[in-house]
């Protein structure tokens, strides 16, 4: 009989409700793998899920058994090739425009206010997807116009994760949120936060706009919790702010 651990793991502590505590568990040592750390060892991956070395062998055999989890020569382990074909599946089923028009809908519905997804394209960003305030009085953009990208909030995120230079970009890269008045026209405020992929990139940026009189700073919480919950939809995760 296994030995259970007195101080409970990760897993554990935030299993599922009415799930399976191997799975989470299981669940648990896939999701210790990243980009930085593809390479890990028995005790890496013991500690960083805090469950016992004996417990983390008898999944990582059950991993390796399905080609979830491959161990290398030096006797650490690495994800397996039975990940590529999840991924492959899932990218063959996966809509970009599936998870971004649910996002923006609820963010309208929270806020009455109009919600877009901006990509870069180029030297200027490219409205993707757009959800219009119910509103009368609102800004007109459609999906496909092409906007600035060194004015209104949606262009400066792109902008600063790209890399650029200077105080304002350095402080939207530290809060991951910036919030204008005026910046792209004065009758419009926006509040924009990145998305992020897989690969740890900005993807784009999901924005809310409104006439500068409706403007409300309390926007700025649902902004940043849609672009969190789109970036774990679309697999990726908030890097640490710089």
């Amino acid at each position: 009989m296994p030995r259970k651990s007195a101080i409970p793991s990760i897993a554990d502590r935030n299993a599922a409700e009415g799930g399976v505590a191997a799975v989470d568990r299981a669940l648990s040592v896939l999701g210790v793998f990243s980009a930085a750390t593809p390479l890990l060892s028995l005790a890496d991956i013991s500690t960083l899920t805090e469950m016992h070395k004996s417990t983390v062998l008898r999944l990582l055999a059950s991993l390796e058994h399905a080609h979830l989890i491959r161990r290398q020569p030096d006797g650490r382990y690495a994800l397996g090739a039975g990940i590529v074909r999840l991924h492959q599946i899932y990218a063959a089923s996966f809509s970009l425009e599936s998870v971004i028009m649910p996002a923006l809908r609820e963010l309208v519905a929270q806020t009455k206010e109009s919600a877009a997804f901006h990509v870069q394209q180029g030297d200027r960003r490219l409205c993707l997807h757009r959800v219009d305030s119910p509103r009368p009085v609102r800004d007109h953009i459609r999906p496909g116009d092409l906007l600035p990208l060194d004015r209104g909030a949606g262009g400066r995120i792109i902008t600063a994760y790209s890399g650029a230079a200077g105080a304002m970009y350095a402080r939207i890269r530290r809060d991951q949120v910036v919030v204008l008045v005026g910046d792209r026209i004065p009758e419009i405020a926006g509040i924009a936060a990145p998305v992020f992929n897989p690969d740890g990139e900005c993807l784009g940026a999901l924005t809310l706009t409104m006439p500068t009189d409706r403007f409300d700073a309390a926007f700025e919480k649902p902004v940043v919790q849609g672009a969190r919950k789109l970036t774990a939809l679309l697999g990726g995760e908030y890097p640490p702010p710089p």
